[in-house]
């Protein structure tokens, strides 16, 4: 009761109803903005991982020595071995395309329809056309950024230039060659969508001067998180001399950045919350010097040091509670709805927030990790219960006799 009661001001006490109150708000914003943005890492390295991994495989097999040309036995006894999904012979090459709009770089992969089918980031994504009977025919696959940029639709056709071409007296000549688009796919990662193209795999080892060979073998895994303990089984069952790279090894300087960035974020949006919970301590030092009288009444009546220090430890830490609460509510109801409250901001800005060129994915992800969020909740709430103490020991260790002196 004494604790709701200090909480609400009169008249005289309105400043410091002030102060609590924007420790209120402290607390919320800085428990939401926390859980904000780390949802948004946690979904963006999410998206990242799978983009990346449904379009690569988790390890990638190269040959030593030899040219890969018994790739389909190779295949094979790899897809025999415990924990592998299917593997996907490819060849792969980089070429010029350009269409009416322009030309740039890209990477043509040369894949088999059935192994294209087994790619669910590109088999379910496909926008327009088909990939039906891929193999049979001399049509590529390219992404929705790639066709915009090119300004080509299904139908429409390409032209691929390679440096890789015909060999003549005169040395190696570029090859030039059209090729019609029949399918536009959208993975969502806009790296993907603009610089990747597929082509059947017999037509794309002609292209690129590779009969019977394949640049390498990409091998699929259960569990991403196991090609540690599959790598040395994988160079084993190749059954030839191999070299095996998984995705973390390809990818390392680029999540370990990721990483660093997410650490570093909870770390200075931790500050928010400690300058919220040291608004606390000012807040409660200053109700404390303004009710000493009323402490001091209170003890010559009876109330004991524990019951004061109860008192003020209530009253501090409601404002730490009810205000992580209240953050977390704001922090789960906008990542729920990230994605529209990102489409409101540009819309009112008339600005990008999330440029795909810059940022790789098309849309903005949230995921909240409940354990991250628990700890998140626990921490504001630790801090805002350590934040009253201070203050509570001090109105308990008031002396009665020195608060009424001047009385």
């Amino acid at each position: 009761m004494l604790a709701g009661r200090y909480l609400r001001s009169r008249r005289r006490e309105t400043f410091i109803s002030v102060i609590a109150g924007f420790s209120f708000l402290g607390i919320m914003l800085g428990v939401a903005t926390l859980i904000i943005v780390m949802a948004v890492m946690n979904g963006f390295r999410g998206e990242l991982l799978s983009k990346i991994l449904g379009i690569n495989g988790h390890l990638l097999v190269q040959p030593i020595g030899s040219e890969l040309d018994d790739y389909d036995a190779v295949a094979a006894r790899l897809e025999n071995l415990d924990g592998i999904t299917f593997t996907l012979p490819f060849v792969e090459g980089q070429t010029l395309v350009s269409g009416p709009s322009g030309a740039f770089g890209a990477l043509v992969r040369g894949v088999r329809e059935g192994d294209l089918m087994r790619q669910p980031l590109v088999a379910n994504t496909v926008m327009t056309g088909t990939l039906d009977k891929f193999d049979e025919g001399t049509g590529i696959a390219i992404g929705t950024r790639m066709a915009q940029q090119l300004g080509v639709s299904v139908g429409d056709t390409v032209t691929l230039v390679s440096p890789r071409g015909n060999v003549t007296p005169m040395g190696v000549t570029p090859r030039v060659k059209g090729y019609p688009v029949v399918a536009v796919f959208e993975i969502g990662m806009s790296e993907y969508d603009g610089t990747i193209a597929f082509m059947p795999l017999a037509e794309a080892q002609r292209y690129f001067n590779q009969e019977g060979i394949v640049t390498g073998i990409e091998v699929f895994t259960e569990d991403p998180d196991e090609v540690g303990r599959l790598k040395p089984l994988v160079e084993e069952g190749a059954g030839r001399p191999t070299y095996v790279t998984d995705w973390r090894t390809r990818n390392v300087t680029f999540f370990s950045a990721l990483e660093v960035e997410r650490n570093v974020m909870f770390l200075i949006l931790m500050l928010i919350v400690i300058v919220a919970a040291l608004n606390i301590i000012s807040g409660m030092t200053m109700l404390v010097k303004d009710k000493g009288r009323d402490i001091a009444i209170l003890r010559t009546m009876g109330a004991t040091r524990g019951a004061v220090l109860r008192v003020f430890v209530i009253t501090g830490a409601s404002i730490g509670v009810v205000g992580t609460l209240a953050g977390f509510i704001l922090g789960f109801v906008v990542c729920l709805n990230i994605e529209p409250i990102r489409q409101g901001i540009s819309w009112l800005t008339r600005t990008e927030l999330f440029s795909p060129e810059l940022y790789f994915l098309s849309r903005l992800p949230a995921d909240m990790d409940s354990g991250e969020t628990a700890a998140v909740v626990i921490m504001a709430m630790v801090l805002s219960l350590l934040a009253t103490l201070y203050p509570a020991w001090r109105a308990a260790r008031l002396d009665p006799v020195e608060a009424l002196r001047y009385e």
